[in-house]
């Protein structure tokens, strides 16, 4: 099913997000993969938008960041 403007809208802040919060760690998408046991490609696509993540790994993703859900989903 695809996804409506907002759910993609949705899925664009997040990953803009997880970047913002990638970044001001130090942390490259290898490195941040390697944390959260996904591929390279898996955290580009997140951070791109290009990707439904699971409720399971948006936990892995903040606390491998280390921020709260605020930071995350705004």
């Amino acid at each position: 099913m695809p996804l409506t403007r907002q759910q993609a809208a949705r899925l664009a802040r997040f990953g803009a997000a997880v970047r913002c919060e990638r970044l001001g760690r130090g942390l490259t998408q290898e490195a941040l993969a390697e944390k959260l046991g996904l591929y390279p490609r898996s955290v580009q696509k997140i951070e791109a938008g290009e990707i439904n993540v699971p409720l399971t790994t948006l936990e892995r993703i903040r606390a491998a960041l280390g921020c709260g859900w605020d930071k995350l989903l705004g």
